[in-house]
């Protein structure tokens, strides 16, 4: 059957309702593109690869989603999932085979990693662009090449300093500093006072990464220029180090061995009283009832501003990505288009409970990010965010740099004094035209 907008949203009525959401006015944006219509092939079923939620909602509302999808169209969907450090290796066996999902949920650059192994989707992301608001461009960029979609932008997992209200204010402090200098300051402060910060300088994807492209963009420091050329050998990234061990010397001992996991565990432990995280530390808390006090006493902020001037994050991307290799590509458009449209997308960003940030400006509307004062701060992670391979081209070499943890371990290295900022950024250079020079 052909899917259309009526089908569409009749079929997902009950969904919307249910998720007590409903349409948001969205009214249609000028100059919009041509509405497409996919027609699933005969006997089409689909394979959906997508990651472990941290938020329970998240994967809920997308399997309910999924399900009204089916109803409507008739089209079986499989939705597998895996850890989300194991779906970039699983997608790069997939275009590599030529077999595998038809659809894969995937984080950061993997999309330019085999851009001629994928469905150009350019027709849908452009009506899609055209009809909500346009795409957000650090999200955009992960999902376009050469002026065309490659995959689909999804959402960006929004990364925030949290930290105890009352410690904060035990140490001095009547309000979150806005800047990096004050930032240190309560750092200081919180040591002295035995409730220290603490942020990982181990090899933790998510929250590593998110710490240390922080603590160099907000400096003025990039891996790379526009062209490519490394430059992450510069006065600016040498001071970010030198800032950074400082703000070393007033953590909890040991973030040098931190993985993801540690910097929740000792927040929710008692151990420190800042470290920055995902909208899932705030409802582990708010679940355990022995933490009730705790919970209470969170509060969250964006990262401080440096002498940048601007707020300059990354956070974690995902988007969808259709291989070449599927055997059903018009029922996988149409699978896709319908997750995309107003009543489905929002009701998954509801109830992803503010862990997932739109990547379709119009959805910056959805009631949650107004629910919790907790959601704030989260609710910026799509304009905020960088790519990680900022200034330069995404491909082969900025994921290359970013999964051989260069920018990590250069912080690593140099605030546990292994290493002074300067050799630091010269060990860091070196490494990082290994992929540039590929």
């Amino acid at each position: 059957m052909t899917i259309n907008r009526r089908d569409l949203l009749t079929a997902s009525a009950g969904l919307a309702a249910a998720a007590g959401l409903g349409r948001l006015g969205v009214a249609p944006a000028f100059a919009q593109a041509a509405e497409p219509s996919y027609k699933p092939e005969e006997g089409a079923s689909l394979r959906v690869l997508r990651w472990t939620p941290f938020v329970q909602g998240d994967e809920d509302a997308w399997l309910a989603n999924t399900k009204k999808f089916t109803e409507a169209t008739g089209v079986q969907v499989r939705v597998d999932k895996e850890s989300w450090e194991d779906i970039r290796p699983k997608a790069a066996v997939a275009a590599n085979v030529g077999s595998g999902p038809d659809i894969v949920l995937c984080w950061f650059d993997d999309a330019h990693q085999y851009p001629d192994k994928l469905v150009d989707l350019t027709e849908l992301g452009t009506y899609l662009g055209g009809k909500y608001g346009g795409w957000y461009d650090g999200l955009k960029g992960y999902a376009t090449r050469e002026g065309k979609f490659i995959a689909l932008p999804l959402a960006a997992i929004g990364n925030a300093i949290c930290y105890r209200d009352s410690h904060m204010k035990a140490a001095g402090f009547s309000e979150f500093p806005k800047d990096t200098a004050g930032f240190l300051e309560l750092c200081k402060a919180l040591k002295a006072k035995g409730t220290p910060a603490g942020f990982p300088h181990g090899k933790a994807v998510g929250d590593g990464n998110n710490y240390a492209h922080w603590l160099l963009w907000s400096h003025g420091g990039k891996m790379v220029d526009e062209s490519g050329k490394v430059t992450i050998n510069s006065p600016e990234t040498i001071a970010s180090i030198k800032y950074a061990k400082s703000l070393y010397e007033t953590f909890i001992p040991g973030t040098e061995s931190w993985l993801d996991i540690n910097n929740n565990r000792a927040f929710l432990a008692g151990q420190v009283s800042l470290t920055a995280n995902g909208v899932s530390l705030y409802y582990a808390a708010k679940k355990d009832a022995k933490l009730k006090d705790l919970a209470a006493d969170i509060r969250t902020v964006n990262f401080p501003v440096g002498p940048v001037g601007q707020k300059v994050e990354l956070h974690q991307t995902t988007s969808a990505l259709l291989f070449k290799h599927s055997k059903y590509p018009e029922a996988a458009k149409a699978y896709l288009k319908f997750m995309y449209e107003d009543a489905q997308m929002n009701a998954w960003i509801g109830g992803s409970s503010a862990y997932c940030c739109q990547a379709l400006k119009a959805f910056a509307a959805n009631p949650v990010w107004k629910a919790d004062p907790i959601h704030e701060p989260y609710s910026h992670a799509s304009e905020t965010l960088r790519p990680n391979g900022y200034a330069g081209p995404l491909g082969y070499a900025s994921a290359g740099v970013m999964a051989d943890y260069v920018l990590v371990d250069m912080y690593a290295v140099a605030v546990t004094g292994q290493m002074s900022p300067e050799d630091a950024a010269a060990q860091a250079e070196k490494r990082a035209n290994r992929y540039y020079r590929v």
